[in-house]
């Protein structure tokens, strides 16, 4: 399977696009979306990664979140991965809303049944950017990543343990410290066994405390709702918090009063986090 575009659509005087392809890397088809901003029809635009959160599709957000207007008007490119493989047959991969389908983790598993296709690092990675560099439009020199909840977690580890791959960083209400929660000990022990040395590599708080300097020369941009349900149990932003404070990255995390866990959160901070990127991306 060739890349094969699903469905476009124009938008703000872009084109947004639903591509599918077969994954060398997963072993299975994977979707993924691109909001092409006017700009890519006449030069290189910049791209940003959005990492989607649990039971999330390569849709998610770009039909909840009401970012290409802003996407369009900086001429920044918006690119959503899927959330994990699907259609592995995997014994149990849809039981839980947490683990399996939809809750790859953006990691690599180590651990059967999962270890053959719950492979997204090394498909974002290795794969989907080089993949993108191919597509009309696009600067894959520049990259920024966030996310949100599970995505955000995936865009902070994945910055901090591939240092220069993205020029920006920004999280909206991410899983900051997965091994001291009980979403990221049922992920980990699944997806990378029951030793607990083998989950910090992917715990950004873990991370951001091991380094000698900061990530990025640019602050991080994080928001958080304080009326959000799982923000007490499953979240910790202080934690990954106090970490930049102790290595000295800059770190602007805000804190909303009011606001839940939802894309009705996502959508009223994520003009921010567009221009935040931008202001390095686009630069």
């Amino acid at each position: 399977m060739t890349l094969e575009t699903l469905s476009q659509h124009r938008c703000f005087g872009g084109v947004q696009r639903y591509h599918r392809h077969a994954s060398s890397t997963i072993g299975l088809p994977m979707r993924f979306s691109v909001y092409l901003p006017p700009q890519a029809e006449t030069g290189l635009v910049p791209v940003l990664l959005y990492l989607a959160g649990l039971t999330c599709t390569e849709e998610t957000f770009m039909i909840k979140a009401g970012a290409q207007r802003v996407a369009a008007e900086l001429g920044l490119a918006l690119v959503t991965p899927d959330t994990s493989p699907r259609g592995a047959g995997v014994p149990g991969e849809a039981e839980a809303w947490d683990f399996g389908v939809g809750a790859g983790f953006y990691l690599d598993a180590t651990q059967a049944p999962w270890a053959t296709h719950w492979r997204m690092e090394s498909y974002l990675l290795d794969e989907l950017l080089p993949l993108l560099g191919t597509l009309p439009g696009l600067d894959v020199t520049r990259v920024g990543i966030t996310g949100h909840s599970m995505g955000g977690h995936g865009a902070l580890t994945l910055a901090l343990r591939h240092p220069g791959r993205f020029r920006s960083l920004s999280a909206l209400a991410p899983i900051c410290a997965p091994t001291r929660c009980p979403w990221g000990e049922k992920a980990f022990t699944g997806y990378l066994g029951p030793d607990r040395q083998h989950w910090s590599g992917h715990d950004a708080t873990e991370l951001m405390s091991a380094r000698q300097a900061p990530l990025l020369p640019q602050s991080i941009l994080i928001d958080q709702g304080l009326a959000d349900n799982f923000l007490a149990e499953q979240l910790h932003p202080h934690l990954f918090e106090a970490a930049c404070a102790q290595v000295g990255q800059g770190l602007q995390l805000r804190r909303h009063e009011g606001y839940d866990h939802g894309y009705y959160f996502v959508s009223s901070v994520i003009e921010d986090h567009l221009r935040h990127h931008a202001a390095t991306l686009c630069a």
